[in-house]
Protein backbone atom coordinates (compact mmCIF):
# COMPACT_ATOMS: atom_id res chain seq x y z
CA UNK A 1 0.00 0.00 0.00
CA UNK A 2 1.72 2.99 -0.65
CA UNK A 3 -1.09 6.06 -1.12
CA UNK A 4 0.02 9.67 -0.47
CA UNK A 5 -1.69 12.85 0.16
CA UNK A 6 -2.38 15.13 -3.03
CA UNK A 7 -4.74 17.97 -2.74
CA UNK A 8 -2.13 20.47 -3.88
CA UNK A 9 -2.40 18.82 -7.54
CA UNK A 10 -6.21 20.02 -7.76
CA UNK A 11 -6.25 22.66 -5.11
CA UNK A 12 -7.42 25.24 -7.69
CA UNK A 13 -10.00 23.16 -9.56
CA UNK A 14 -11.04 22.62 -5.93
CA UNK A 15 -11.16 26.43 -5.23
CA UNK A 16 -12.96 27.04 -8.22
CA UNK A 17 -15.60 25.03 -7.16
CA UNK A 18 -15.80 26.27 -4.11
CA UNK A 19 -16.12 29.09 -5.19
CA UNK A 20 -19.01 28.87 -7.89
CA UNK A 21 -20.67 27.21 -4.80
CA UNK A 22 -20.57 30.41 -2.91
CA UNK A 23 -21.44 32.97 -5.37
CA UNK A 24 -24.58 30.83 -5.42
CA UNK A 25 -25.24 30.55 -2.02
CA UNK A 26 -25.16 33.98 -1.76
CA UNK A 27 -27.23 34.70 -5.05
CA UNK A 28 -29.77 32.57 -3.39
CA UNK A 29 -29.59 33.89 0.28
CA UNK A 30 -30.25 37.31 -1.63
CA UNK A 31 -33.44 36.45 -3.85
CA UNK A 32 -34.68 35.07 -0.37
CA UNK A 33 -34.90 38.52 1.07
CA UNK A 34 -31.75 38.58 3.16
CA UNK A 35 -29.93 42.11 3.25
CA UNK A 36 -26.79 40.54 3.86
CA UNK A 37 -25.02 37.69 3.85
CA UNK A 38 -21.70 35.86 4.96
CA UNK A 39 -20.82 32.52 3.61
CA UNK A 40 -17.99 30.29 4.05
CA UNK A 41 -17.01 26.95 2.45
CA UNK A 42 -14.29 24.85 3.27
CA UNK A 43 -12.65 21.56 2.33
CA UNK A 44 -9.72 20.02 5.00
CA UNK A 45 -8.05 16.93 3.93
CA UNK A 46 -5.12 14.78 6.49
CA UNK A 47 -3.39 11.29 6.98
CA UNK A 48 -2.59 10.95 10.52
CA UNK A 49 -0.64 8.08 11.50
CA UNK A 50 -0.06 6.80 15.21
CA UNK A 51 2.29 4.32 16.76
CA UNK A 52 2.55 2.51 19.97
CA UNK A 53 5.34 0.37 21.05
CA UNK A 54 6.75 -0.50 17.60
CA UNK A 55 3.80 -1.35 16.18
CA UNK A 56 1.02 0.46 13.99
CA UNK A 57 -1.58 1.69 16.02
CA UNK A 58 -4.32 3.83 13.84
CA UNK A 59 -3.93 5.27 10.25
CA UNK A 60 -6.98 7.89 9.35
CA UNK A 61 -7.86 9.60 6.43
CA UNK A 62 -10.42 12.57 6.55
CA UNK A 63 -11.86 15.05 3.88
CA UNK A 64 -14.17 17.18 5.63
CA UNK A 65 -16.28 19.33 3.61
CA UNK A 66 -18.50 22.53 5.46
CA UNK A 67 -20.19 25.13 5.00
CA UNK A 68 -21.18 28.19 7.20
CA UNK A 69 -23.69 30.72 6.47
CA UNK A 70 -24.80 34.18 8.24
CA UNK A 71 -27.78 36.26 7.05
CA UNK A 72 -29.58 39.54 8.14
CA UNK A 73 -32.35 40.36 7.31
CA UNK A 74 -32.22 44.07 8.37
CA UNK A 75 -30.56 43.77 12.44
CA UNK A 76 -31.67 40.53 12.32
CA UNK A 77 -29.65 37.37 12.30
CA UNK A 78 -29.52 34.19 11.47
CA UNK A 79 -26.88 31.32 11.26
CA UNK A 80 -26.40 28.24 10.31
CA UNK A 81 -23.76 25.41 8.83
CA UNK A 82 -23.67 21.78 7.24
CA UNK A 83 -21.12 19.37 6.77
CA UNK A 84 -22.51 17.43 3.68
CA UNK A 85 -22.28 19.60 0.64
CA UNK A 86 -24.76 18.37 -1.46
CA UNK A 87 -27.67 20.34 -2.90
CA UNK A 88 -30.37 19.22 -0.54
CA UNK A 89 -28.33 20.34 2.45
CA UNK A 90 -27.18 23.06 1.12
CA UNK A 91 -31.02 24.08 0.54
CA UNK A 92 -31.94 23.52 4.00
CA UNK A 93 -28.92 25.40 5.62
CA UNK A 94 -30.23 28.51 3.38
CA UNK A 95 -33.63 27.79 4.80
CA UNK A 96 -32.63 27.51 8.75
CA UNK A 97 -30.40 30.36 8.93
CA UNK A 98 -33.33 32.87 7.03
CA UNK A 99 -36.13 31.28 9.15
CA UNK A 100 -33.87 31.92 12.17
CA UNK A 101 -33.10 35.55 11.10
CA UNK A 102 -36.88 36.33 10.54
CA UNK A 103 -38.03 35.07 14.04
CA UNK A 104 -35.04 36.71 16.30
CA UNK A 105 -35.12 40.37 17.73
CA UNK A 106 -32.97 42.91 16.02
CA UNK A 107 -29.90 44.18 17.48
CA UNK A 108 -28.42 47.85 16.56
CA UNK A 109 -25.08 46.43 16.34
CA UNK A 110 -26.00 43.30 13.83
CA UNK A 111 -24.12 43.01 10.20
CA UNK A 112 -21.42 42.82 8.15
CA UNK A 113 -17.99 44.06 8.33
CA UNK A 114 -17.70 47.97 7.53
CA UNK A 115 -17.00 47.97 3.96
CA UNK A 116 -13.96 50.23 4.15
CA UNK A 117 -12.37 48.17 6.22
CA UNK A 118 -12.48 44.76 4.03
CA UNK A 119 -9.42 43.00 3.16
CA UNK A 120 -9.32 42.85 -1.22
CA UNK A 121 -5.53 42.69 -1.62
CA UNK A 122 -3.78 39.49 -0.52
CA UNK A 123 0.02 38.70 -0.12
CA UNK A 124 1.60 35.01 -0.60
CA UNK A 125 1.80 34.45 3.09
CA UNK A 126 3.76 31.29 2.02
CA UNK A 127 0.99 29.09 4.16
CA UNK A 128 0.73 26.41 1.14
CA UNK A 129 3.01 23.21 1.32
CA UNK A 130 1.51 20.30 0.74
CA UNK A 131 3.15 17.57 2.07
CA UNK A 132 3.04 14.18 -0.26
CA UNK A 133 4.19 11.77 2.11
CA UNK A 134 2.87 8.02 1.81
CA UNK A 135 1.52 5.70 4.67
CA UNK A 136 4.60 4.04 4.65
CA UNK A 137 6.58 6.45 5.02
CA UNK A 138 4.59 8.44 7.69
CA UNK A 139 4.63 5.56 9.79
CA UNK A 140 8.33 5.42 9.43
CA UNK A 141 8.57 8.63 10.89
CA UNK A 142 6.65 8.36 13.48
CA UNK A 143 8.52 4.74 14.64
CA UNK A 144 12.29 6.56 14.49
CA UNK A 145 10.51 9.05 16.55
CA UNK A 146 9.03 6.82 19.19
CA UNK A 147 12.50 4.87 18.64
CA UNK A 148 14.54 7.72 19.68
CA UNK A 149 12.62 8.38 22.74
CA UNK A 150 12.14 5.02 23.85
CA UNK A 151 16.35 4.15 23.54
CA UNK A 152 17.37 7.19 24.76
CA UNK A 153 17.50 6.36 28.42
CA UNK A 154 17.29 2.83 29.87
CA UNK A 155 14.46 4.51 32.44
CA UNK A 156 12.01 5.32 29.78
CA UNK A 157 9.76 2.41 30.26
CA UNK A 158 6.71 3.06 28.43
CA UNK A 159 5.47 5.09 25.62
CA UNK A 160 1.98 6.78 24.87
CA UNK A 161 2.89 6.67 21.22
CA UNK A 162 3.93 9.04 18.73
CA UNK A 163 2.10 10.42 15.68
CA UNK A 164 2.53 12.10 12.40
CA UNK A 165 -0.22 14.33 11.25
CA UNK A 166 -0.67 15.84 7.85
CA UNK A 167 -2.63 18.65 6.92
CA UNK A 168 -4.49 20.76 4.52
CA UNK A 169 -7.11 23.17 3.67
CA UNK A 170 -8.85 25.08 0.70
CA UNK A 171 -11.10 27.81 2.31
CA UNK A 172 -13.55 30.45 0.27
CA UNK A 173 -15.04 33.11 1.85
CA UNK A 174 -17.73 36.01 0.72
CA UNK A 175 -19.91 38.98 1.58
CA UNK A 176 -22.58 40.64 -0.21
CA UNK A 177 -20.92 44.07 0.45
CA UNK A 178 -17.80 42.92 -1.34
CA UNK A 179 -15.49 40.88 -0.07
CA UNK A 180 -14.29 37.53 -1.27
CA UNK A 181 -10.97 35.29 -0.69
CA UNK A 182 -9.58 32.19 -1.78
CA UNK A 183 -7.59 30.73 0.59
CA UNK A 184 -5.09 27.65 0.39
CA UNK A 185 -2.91 26.63 3.84
CA UNK A 186 -1.27 23.26 4.89
CA UNK A 187 -0.20 22.87 8.85
CA UNK A 188 1.81 19.50 9.75
CA UNK A 189 2.73 17.40 13.39
CA UNK A 190 5.00 15.31 14.39
CA UNK A 191 4.58 14.41 18.71
CA UNK A 192 5.94 11.62 21.19
CA UNK A 193 4.85 10.99 24.56
CA UNK A 194 6.91 9.24 26.99
CA UNK A 195 6.86 7.09 30.55
CA UNK A 196 9.63 7.32 32.72
CA UNK A 197 10.43 5.16 35.65
CA UNK A 198 12.81 5.06 38.97
CA UNK A 199 12.42 4.10 42.63
CA UNK A 200 9.82 7.16 43.33
CA UNK A 201 7.58 6.47 40.57
CA UNK A 202 6.64 6.99 36.87
CA UNK A 203 6.10 10.21 35.08
CA UNK A 204 5.31 11.33 31.75
CA UNK A 205 5.66 14.13 29.36
CA UNK A 206 5.89 15.01 25.54
CA UNK A 207 7.19 17.01 22.51
CA UNK A 208 6.06 18.55 19.45
CA UNK A 209 6.63 20.41 16.23
CA UNK A 210 3.87 21.72 14.02
CA UNK A 211 5.21 23.54 11.28
CA UNK A 212 3.51 25.10 7.55
CA UNK A 213 5.94 23.19 6.00
CA UNK A 214 7.62 19.67 6.46
CA UNK A 215 11.18 21.28 5.45
CA UNK A 216 10.89 23.19 8.31
CA UNK A 217 10.67 20.10 10.70
CA UNK A 218 14.04 19.12 12.80
CA UNK A 219 15.36 15.96 12.46
CA UNK A 220 12.75 13.51 13.80
CA UNK A 221 14.82 12.02 16.18
CA UNK A 222 15.43 15.00 18.05
CA UNK A 223 11.73 15.37 18.42
CA UNK A 224 11.62 11.75 20.50
CA UNK A 225 14.96 12.94 22.24
CA UNK A 226 13.62 16.16 23.57
CA UNK A 227 10.19 14.13 25.12
CA UNK A 228 12.63 11.83 26.78
CA UNK A 229 14.76 14.51 28.10
CA UNK A 230 11.95 16.42 30.13
CA UNK A 231 10.07 13.03 30.63
CA UNK A 232 13.54 12.06 32.57
CA UNK A 233 13.71 15.44 34.55
CA UNK A 234 10.38 14.69 36.31
CA UNK A 235 11.31 12.08 37.74
CA UNK A 236 12.16 12.45 41.76
CA UNK A 237 9.50 15.13 41.55
CA UNK A 238 8.52 16.61 45.37
CA UNK A 239 6.00 18.47 46.59
CA UNK A 240 6.82 21.96 48.18
CA UNK A 241 5.56 24.06 51.59
CA UNK A 242 3.59 26.46 50.95
CA UNK A 243 5.55 30.05 50.51
CA UNK A 244 5.63 32.75 48.30
CA UNK A 245 8.89 33.31 45.80
CA UNK A 246 9.48 34.40 42.37
CA UNK A 247 8.14 32.06 39.36
CA UNK A 248 9.82 31.70 35.97
CA UNK A 249 6.87 30.41 33.51
CA UNK A 250 8.64 28.31 30.50
CA UNK A 251 7.68 29.43 27.03
CA UNK A 252 4.84 27.16 26.66
CA UNK A 253 2.78 27.89 29.37
CA UNK A 254 3.68 31.73 29.31
CA UNK A 255 1.40 32.10 26.05
CA UNK A 256 -1.00 31.45 28.37
CA UNK A 257 -0.63 33.92 30.73
CA UNK A 258 0.00 36.46 27.76
CA UNK A 259 -3.95 34.57 26.11
CA UNK A 260 -5.39 35.41 29.58
CA UNK A 261 -4.83 39.11 28.85
CA UNK A 262 -5.87 38.88 25.50
CA UNK A 263 -9.15 37.78 26.86
CA UNK A 264 -9.65 40.48 29.21
CA UNK A 265 -8.73 43.09 26.39
CA UNK A 266 -11.67 41.17 23.98
CA UNK A 267 -14.95 42.69 22.65
CA UNK A 268 -17.09 40.49 24.20
CA UNK A 269 -15.64 40.61 27.80
CA UNK A 270 -15.25 44.25 27.98
CA UNK A 271 -19.26 45.24 26.52
CA UNK A 272 -20.23 42.72 29.07
CA UNK A 273 -18.21 44.56 31.66
CA UNK A 274 -17.00 40.91 32.85
CA UNK A 275 -13.32 42.11 32.58
CA UNK A 276 -10.84 43.95 34.99
CA UNK A 277 -9.33 45.57 32.44
CA UNK A 278 -12.49 47.51 31.39
CA UNK A 279 -11.71 51.27 30.28
CA UNK A 280 -8.16 50.31 30.31
CA UNK A 281 -6.92 51.63 26.73
CA UNK A 282 -3.87 54.18 27.35
CA UNK A 283 -3.20 52.72 31.16
CA UNK A 284 -0.32 51.21 32.25
CA UNK A 285 -0.89 46.83 32.73
CA UNK A 286 2.38 46.01 32.42
CA UNK A 287 5.90 47.29 33.29
CA UNK A 288 7.25 49.84 31.04
CA UNK A 289 9.52 47.94 29.21
CA UNK A 290 6.62 45.79 27.70
CA UNK A 291 5.91 45.92 24.37
CA UNK A 292 3.31 43.09 22.37
CA UNK A 293 2.58 44.25 18.79
CA UNK A 294 0.56 41.62 16.67
CA UNK A 295 2.31 40.96 13.05
CA UNK A 296 -0.65 39.36 10.84
CA UNK A 297 1.60 38.78 7.79
CA UNK A 298 4.86 36.80 9.32
CA UNK A 299 5.87 34.32 6.18
CA UNK A 300 4.39 30.46 7.23
CA UNK A 301 3.42 32.33 10.65
CA UNK A 302 1.70 29.92 12.47
CA UNK A 303 -1.41 32.35 12.48
CA UNK A 304 -0.71 34.41 9.31
CA UNK A 305 -3.42 35.85 7.94
CA UNK A 306 -4.52 38.55 5.47
CA UNK A 307 -8.33 39.16 6.83
CA UNK A 308 -10.18 38.09 10.01
CA UNK A 309 -13.19 35.53 10.32
CA UNK A 310 -14.75 38.38 9.10
CA UNK A 311 -13.30 39.94 5.97
CA UNK A 312 -11.53 42.81 7.73
CA UNK A 313 -8.41 43.22 6.61
CA UNK A 314 -5.44 42.79 8.97
CA UNK A 315 -2.82 44.78 9.70
CA UNK A 316 0.59 45.15 11.83
CA UNK A 317 -0.61 46.83 14.81
CA UNK A 318 0.88 47.57 18.44
CA UNK A 319 -1.30 46.53 21.41
CA UNK A 320 0.62 47.45 24.43
CA UNK A 321 3.28 49.92 24.28
CA UNK A 322 5.45 50.87 27.25
CA UNK A 323 3.25 49.06 29.47
CA UNK A 324 0.65 50.46 28.63
CA UNK A 325 -2.57 49.26 26.44
CA UNK A 326 -2.54 50.52 22.73
CA UNK A 327 -6.01 49.20 22.02
CA UNK A 328 -8.28 46.78 22.77
CA UNK A 329 -8.77 43.25 20.03
CA UNK A 330 -12.32 43.86 18.61
CA UNK A 331 -14.61 42.07 15.98
CA UNK A 332 -17.31 43.99 14.31
CA UNK A 333 -20.08 43.60 16.58
CA UNK A 334 -18.16 43.84 19.65
CA UNK A 335 -16.56 47.73 18.20
CA UNK A 336 -19.98 48.71 17.86
CA UNK A 337 -20.84 47.95 20.97
CA UNK A 338 -18.15 49.74 22.48
CA UNK A 339 -18.70 52.83 20.09
CA UNK A 340 -15.39 51.52 17.91
CA UNK A 341 -14.48 50.17 15.08
CA UNK A 342 -13.20 46.55 14.53
CA UNK A 343 -9.32 46.36 15.04
CA UNK A 344 -9.56 43.14 12.71
CA UNK A 345 -9.94 40.22 15.45
CA UNK A 346 -12.90 38.31 14.69
CA UNK A 347 -11.74 34.91 15.30
CA UNK A 348 -8.97 36.21 17.34
CA UNK A 349 -5.06 37.46 17.02
CA UNK A 350 -2.69 36.79 14.42
CA UNK A 351 1.25 36.16 15.19
CA UNK A 352 1.09 38.32 18.55
CA UNK A 353 4.65 38.77 19.55
CA UNK A 354 6.10 39.83 23.09
CA UNK A 355 9.08 41.50 22.62
CA UNK A 356 11.94 39.92 24.69
CA UNK A 357 15.20 40.53 26.38
CA UNK A 358 18.44 38.84 26.10
CA UNK A 359 18.75 36.14 28.58
CA UNK A 360 18.02 32.54 27.49
CA UNK A 361 16.76 30.05 29.64
CA UNK A 362 19.65 29.17 31.64
CA UNK A 363 20.21 33.16 32.33
CA UNK A 364 16.53 33.61 33.43
CA UNK A 365 17.14 31.10 35.82
CA UNK A 366 20.44 32.61 36.98
CA UNK A 367 18.53 35.90 37.02
CA UNK A 368 15.92 34.09 39.34
CA UNK A 369 17.78 32.71 42.01
CA UNK A 370 15.44 30.73 43.74
CA UNK A 371 12.20 30.31 43.12
CA UNK A 372 9.94 27.84 41.02
CA UNK A 373 9.63 27.06 37.01
CA UNK A 374 6.34 26.59 35.96
CA UNK A 375 6.07 24.02 33.32
CA UNK A 376 2.92 22.73 32.92
CA UNK A 377 -0.86 24.32 34.31
CA UNK A 378 -4.00 22.66 35.12
CA UNK A 379 -7.16 23.63 35.93
CA UNK A 380 -9.25 26.81 34.84
CA UNK A 381 -9.58 28.55 37.83
CA UNK A 382 -9.02 32.03 36.22
CA UNK A 383 -11.49 35.02 36.56
CA UNK A 384 -11.63 37.71 34.07
CA UNK A 385 -14.02 39.55 36.10
CA UNK A 386 -11.77 39.67 39.13
CA UNK A 387 -8.12 38.81 37.49
CA UNK A 388 -7.76 36.29 40.40
CA UNK A 389 -5.41 33.33 39.86
CA UNK A 390 -5.60 29.90 41.27
CA UNK A 391 -4.41 26.93 39.47
CA UNK A 392 -2.83 23.89 39.60
CA UNK A 393 1.02 23.40 38.54
CA UNK A 394 3.90 21.15 38.19
CA UNK A 395 7.58 22.08 37.13
CA UNK A 396 10.75 22.15 39.01
CA UNK A 397 12.63 23.87 41.96
CA UNK A 398 15.53 26.48 41.68
CA UNK A 399 17.98 26.70 44.11
CA UNK A 400 21.00 29.75 43.13
CA UNK A 401 20.19 29.60 39.32
CA UNK A 402 20.38 26.25 38.79
CA UNK A 403 17.17 23.16 38.75
CA UNK A 404 17.54 21.22 42.54
CA UNK A 405 14.55 18.81 41.97
CA UNK A 406 10.91 18.39 39.80
CA UNK A 407 7.99 19.65 41.87
CA UNK A 408 4.54 18.87 41.32
CA UNK A 409 0.85 18.91 42.82
CA UNK A 410 1.18 22.23 44.23
CA UNK A 411 -1.03 25.78 43.27
CA UNK A 412 0.20 28.86 42.19
CA UNK A 413 -2.60 31.91 42.87
CA UNK A 414 -2.15 35.76 42.71
CA UNK A 415 -4.22 38.25 40.68
CA UNK A 416 -3.26 38.90 36.95
CA UNK A 417 -3.56 42.77 37.60
CA UNK A 418 -0.89 42.35 40.13
CA UNK A 419 1.31 39.29 37.77
CA UNK A 420 1.25 41.19 34.75
CA UNK A 421 2.34 44.34 36.83
CA UNK A 422 5.42 42.67 38.47
CA UNK A 423 6.50 40.66 35.31
CA UNK A 424 10.57 41.09 35.98
CA UNK A 425 11.70 39.89 32.49
CA UNK A 426 11.12 38.20 28.89
CA UNK A 427 13.16 35.64 27.87
CA UNK A 428 14.93 35.35 24.84
CA UNK A 429 13.76 31.52 24.25
CA UNK A 430 10.95 32.01 22.31
CA UNK A 431 8.37 29.24 21.52
CA UNK A 432 7.37 29.26 18.17
CA UNK A 433 4.68 26.93 17.83
CA UNK A 434 1.81 29.33 18.90
CA UNK A 435 0.01 32.26 17.58
CA UNK A 436 1.41 34.00 20.65
CA UNK A 437 5.17 34.47 20.73
CA UNK A 438 7.09 35.04 24.00
CA UNK A 439 10.08 33.74 25.82
CA UNK A 440 9.92 32.34 29.28
CA UNK A 441 7.96 35.54 31.68
CA UNK A 442 9.33 35.91 34.98
CA UNK A 443 7.48 37.33 37.46
CA UNK A 444 8.77 38.80 41.01
CA UNK A 445 6.81 36.77 42.99
CA UNK A 446 3.86 34.40 43.84
CA UNK A 447 2.37 32.29 46.56
CA UNK A 448 2.75 28.96 45.87
CA UNK A 449 0.21 26.24 48.18
CA UNK A 450 1.73 22.83 48.03
CA UNK A 451 1.74 20.15 51.34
Amino acid sequence: MNQAITTHDDSRIELDRLSELTEDVLRRCRARGASEVDVGVGVDVGLSVSVRLGEIESIEHNRDRGLSLTVYFGKRKGSASTADLNPDSIEKTIEHACAIARHTEEDPCNGLADPDLLAHDFADLDLWHPWDISIEEATELALRCEEAGRGFDPRISNSEGASVQVGSSLAVGATSNGFFSRERDTRHMISVALLAEDEAGMQRDYWYESVRSAADFPDVASIGHRAAERTLARLGARKLGTRQCPVLFAPQVARGLIGHFISAVSGGALYRKASFLVDHVGKPVFPDFMQIAERPHIRRGQSSANFDSEGVATRDSDLVVDGRLARYVLGSYSARKLGLRSTGNAGGVHNLIVATGTDDFSAMLKRMGTGLVVTELMGQGVSLLTGDYSRGASGFWVEDGEIVHAVEEITIASNLREMFANIVAIGSDVDTRSHILTGSILLDRLTIAGA
